[in-house]
């Protein structure tokens, strides 16, 4: 339990959004937007819940929640609940975040039941040690964006920003508010913000793998700043990453493949704002009686699934109780597996490995030429190069992509057979046919 005020209070109070205390103390910052009022809602370990306007902890801290001016919230770009409210079952609020989805959204029926149930793992997100990402896929018009901010707006601590945003802040808020990031127009590319953003997108499947940012103080010494990146994310792009690991983090629904459901109003209605506010403070409700009540349920494992994508997908199962809902996320992490290997498959080093997996099942001598390998790759290429790559490109992918050794043997630069066995390795890992050598 909090302590009674102490004495000791310290002189600097700490703008909080959320605590979690080792007691099993639960803190959450309401912001009423009418009263532009913020303070707390407080769940002791027991169970009892309070309102205050701070909270002081054992170790002397006064926290205070952060400040009903700003602009974070004023704007909406970072959305609270305003009261505390009823909690009856999980299996009602999960059909009302369901009955709130289909009346703004249009999605397949298994990736409705996946997105209501992404919601309520937001909300606990901070039990589980990995998670993985929602995604919405498809052109201008397809309905993503409406998809990110009605389901956006029912999830934990959610802040709205894009790809085209200023790097700085989204680090900053995602650091102090640990919350839900809905990432819009996501398909960046090479400019060095943006690959910034693919950091936060990399690292923040896993609790504890900060974001090192250079940053300086007063005194313009360096002083690095470790940025928490962890939590859930919703992403809407119209495209696919190059990156077959940051891929295996989402569960992705492709809003282009059928026309929208003639019921859902094309603008976005005023009510859903609301009802998007009045959902949040019954799932602030779900925080304070599931927080301490779940935990990851290895038993849960999909099978026929590869160990990382069922380590992403592991806290959303956790959620699941239904058995056949289960079955069919598993189905779908089939699916986004393949889809995952099968684009991999079309990358320049997939092919140079399926390239030299077959020279050396079709050879019995003691290596195979860089050279050889340049002409097999030119070939099975058509129209994809206009001329042979080079001896020295081919022989920077074998080391410096595929991390294989090259020797050099009569003058040229080889592929020893004592590569074979790693050879093996990365082409099961990269999903390619095994091939075995010739008698």
């Amino acid at each position: 339990m909090l302590p009674p005020p102490s004495a000791s209070v310290s002189a600097h109070p700490i703008p909080t959004v959320s605590f979690v205390g080792s007691d099993g103390t639960l803190i959450e910052t309401l912001y009423d937007a009418d009263q532009v009022r913020s303070w707390f809602a407080i769940c002791e370990p027991n169970g009892t819940v309070t309102e205050a306007d701070h909270a002081d902890l054992a170790n002397g801290d006064r926290l205070i929640p952060y400040s009903a001016a700003n602009n974070l919230l004023t704007s909406g770009c970072v959305l609270l609940p305003s009261a505390i409210g009823e909690f009856e079952s999980k299996a009602e609020l999960l059909a009302a975040i369901r009955a709130y989805i289909r009346r703004y959204v249009d999605l397949s029926q298994v990736f409705e039941e996946i997105a209501a149930h992404y919601v309520l793992l937001t909300w606990v997100y901070d039990a589980f040690q990995e998670l993985g990402y929602l995604r919405f896929r498809g052109d201008f018009g397809t309905g993503k964006t409406r998809a990110l901010l009605a389901i956006g707006s029912l999830c934990y601590k959610p802040f709205f920003a894009s790809g085209a945003s200023t790097v700085s802040p989204i680090f900053h808020v995602l650091d102090a508010f640990a919350g839900t990031l809905v990432l819009d127009e996501a398909d960046f590319r090479f400019s060095d913000a943006t690959a910034e953003l693919a950091k936060v997108l990399n690292n923040g499947t896993v609790a504890g793998l900060p974001v090192l940012r250079t940053m300086s103080n007063r005194h313009r010494e360096l002083n690095p700043q470790a940025f928490r990146v962890f939590g859930p994310k919703l992403v809407g792009m119209r495209g696919s990453y190059q990156d077959a690991a940051l891929e295996s983090r989402f569960l992705t629904e492709e809003t282009y493949r059928k026309p929208l459901r003639t019921d859902i109003p094309i603008h976005t209605p005023t009510q859903m704002r609301s009802e998007a506010l009045a959902l949040r403070n019954r799932l602030l409700a779900w925080r304070f009686h599931a927080r301490f009540r779940v935990s990851p349920e290895p038993s849960r494992l999909a099978e026929g699934v590869s160990p990382r994508f069922n380590q992403t997908a592991l806290a959303l199962l956790s959620i699941i109780d239904d058995p056949l809902l289960r079955e069919q996320v598993r189905a779908e992490l089939v699916g986004e597996e393949a889809r995952v290997l099968h684009e991999r498959a079309s990358n320049a080093e997939t092919t140079m490995l399926g390239v030299v997996l077959q020279a050396f099942a079709e050879t019995t001598a003691p290596h195979v030429s860089v050279g050889e390998l340049a002409d097999r790759y030119f070939r099975i290429s058509p129209g994809k190069l206009y001329q042979r790559p080079t001896n020295k490109w081919v022989g920077w992918l074998l080391r410096e992509r595929l991390r294989l050794a090259t020797t050099k043997s009569g003058g040229i630069y080889v592929v020893p057979q004592t590569e074979r066995a790693k050879i093996e390795l990365l082409a099961k890992q990269a999903g390619l046919p095994s091939t075995t050598p010739p008698p």
